[in-house]
């Protein structure tokens, strides 16, 4: 599939990334916070056999700027940058785990540039979004040495005085727990991570969970939320976020983990065909 590579500018710096296929508009929104984008490679091309879909690296990590506030508010910038950098006027967004938490901020910020929202596996909007939830299921897919040493490195990491290799070491560690079957579960691919951008965008990510919670009702663009039955993410992070959004749906993939195109190929691009055809 041929990707076009673009980049935008900000304020603070440029955004870049690339754009596929033709059809709708549609903006993915990668996970982390802090993450390398090329993970959502797979989705994203799955998008494109029907739409037109344009990806970027959030700040924090190259080919885009690595300074940044790392703020909710630029992240939801950033969004409307990138498609004011596209020349797409409105698009849908579909947003995946941190990505799927930061659409639905978007959908209260600016509803004016959006068709709808798709939330794949999100860290929710409700409470703690699932976050300990998520955190344990993680853990307890571990074997007892792996899981020792996985909360170690995670105690140091909430303390802010890991390693970036040790942040990766437990990416590592954690990685087959994403999966509904972590004992096939694909090696993991390159990951890069920014400890500045995750941690930094984390914090102002939890102080304005109350905020969020309580403006879900005020969402008015179509927003559809897609889930793994078998993520170590809550269900309800997911489902109840979109219960409280008015004429929200919300779909459970059976047998899907957090990466739910990878147990389900096609259930991504079935679902924003749902969201697109308005229902």
């Amino acid at each position: 599939m041929e990707r076009t590579p673009f980049s935008v500018a900000t304020s603070s710096g440029e955004l870049s990334g690339w754009v596929a296929g033709e059809g709708p508009p549609v903006l993915a929104i990668h996970g982390g916070p802090g993450m390398g984008y090329e993970y959502l490679d797979d989705a994203v091309e799955e998008l494109a056999t029907r739409y037109q879909v344009a990806t970027f690296q959030q700040r924090g990590l190259a080919p885009s700027t690595v300074e940044g506030d790392f703020t909710i508010a630029e992240a939801v910038s950033d969004v409307a940058a990138v498609l004011d950098g596209l020349g797409w006027q409105r698009a849908h967004l579909m947003g995946h785990s941190w990505g799927g938490h930061l659409v639905f901020h978007a959908a209260l910020a600016i509803p004016d540039r959006l068709d709808g929202v798709l939330s794949v596996d999100p860290l929710g909007a409700v409470g703690d979004g699932g976050a300990e939830a998520f955190v344990t299921e993680l853990l307890g897919r571990l074997s007892e040495e792996d899981r020792e040493r996985a909360r170690a490195l995670d105690e140091k990491d909430n303390a802010g005085e890991s390693t970036p290799e040790e942040d990766l070491e437990a990416l590592t560690l954690l990685w087959p727990s994403y999966f509904a079957d972590p004992a096939t579960a694909p090696p993991m691919p390159p990951v890069r991570l920014s400890q500045h951008a995750n941690r930094t965008l984390w914090a102002d990510l939890q102080a304005r969970l109350p905020e969020l919670e309580a403006a879900l009702p005020a969402i008015t663009v179509p927003v559809g939320v897609v889930v793994g039955e078998k993520s170590p993410m809550p269900t309800g992070a997911g489902t109840d976020s979109a219960d409280r959004v008015p004429g929200a749906w919300s779909h459970v993939e059976a047998g899907a983990g957090h990466f739910v195109w990878h147990e389900s190929p096609g259930c991504v691009v079935a679902a924003m065909d749902r969201l697109v055809a308005g229902g």
